[in-house]
């Protein structure tokens, strides 16, 4: 037994110290940005190449993230619902935290329920974030504004005081010659190591016309959405009107 704890030991360590070494190899400080008026100009030129206003007239979407998490967002009436393993929660994003949750189809009314709720909206806020976060960048509490990178390009700073369930998370985008964004690297809460880079590739136009990226790489892991439909009501990806019916 004290054997044992001694190797379990030696291995915490070297994951400790491994941990150590990769923040200092790797951790990046938050770049200070500048001028905000041309950072606004640059979200705008990315939002006019991702058709944003086709993305404000579409009503519903739905999408599956890494093959884990399903959801029917009803954009128009601020509903969603959140899929997990046997797990289906109902959520009213106007009126939160109301909602329902189910378990193998059955509600659940005890003080599970609030778990559930706050685990699915926790699941959409992030996983939203993958399949629309360009068009996020005016939210209230956004800030932009301008990093000229080493190669003399013009990245977009985009920080965020406020929303979600992560406040103070920044991302630094960068675009491409049509000023669609080929990646971004982060700085946020649930990363230890600042300035991670992930991509945005796969670029694809709905059925709405909005230009969705399906595919992202964080590293060696792949962070995809698939099954991605987007229509002006519910019935036009293929869901009944009433869908929604019973939390309202």
């Amino acid at each position: 037994m004290k054997k044992l704890l001694k190797i379990l030991a030696v291995f915490i360590g070297l994951v400790f110290l491994v941990g150590i070494i990769s923040y200092f190899i790797f951790n990046e400080k938050l770049p200070i940005g500048e001028n905000p008026k041309e950072g606004d100009e640059l979200a705008q030129k990315m939002l006019v190449a991702l058709n944003k206003p086709a993305w404000d007239s579409t009503n519903v979407l739905s999408w599956t993230f890494k093959g884990l998490h399903s959801y029917v967002w009803d954009k128009k009436n601020n509903l969603v619902a959140v899929k997990w393993d046997d797990k289906e929660v109902l959520l009213n994003l106007g009126d939160w935290p109301k909602g329902k949750a189910f378990d193998k189809g059955v509600e659940i009314t005890d003080k599970q329920l609030d778990v559930l709720r706050g685990k699915a909206y926790a699941y959409f806020c992030n996983d939203s974030y993958w399949l629309i976060a360009p068009f996020k960048v005016f939210d209230e509490g956004v800030s932009r504004s301008i990093v000229n990178t080493e190669d003399n390009k013009k990245a977009l700073l985009v920080s965020y005081s406020s929303g979600g369930v992560t406040p103070g998370d920044s991302y630094l985008w960068f675009l491409d010659d049509q000023n669609i964004p080929e990646s971004f690297k982060m700085w946020v809460k649930i990363i230890p190591i600042g300035g991670v880079k992930a991509t945005w590739e796969n670029w694809t136009k709905s059925e709405t016309g909005v230009m969705v990226a399906k595919n992202h790489k964080l590293g060696p892991m792949n962070v995809d959405c698939s099954a991605i439909k987007m229509g002006l009501n519910l019935e036009s990806i293929g869901l009944k009107s009433d869908y929604f019916k019973a939390i309202l």
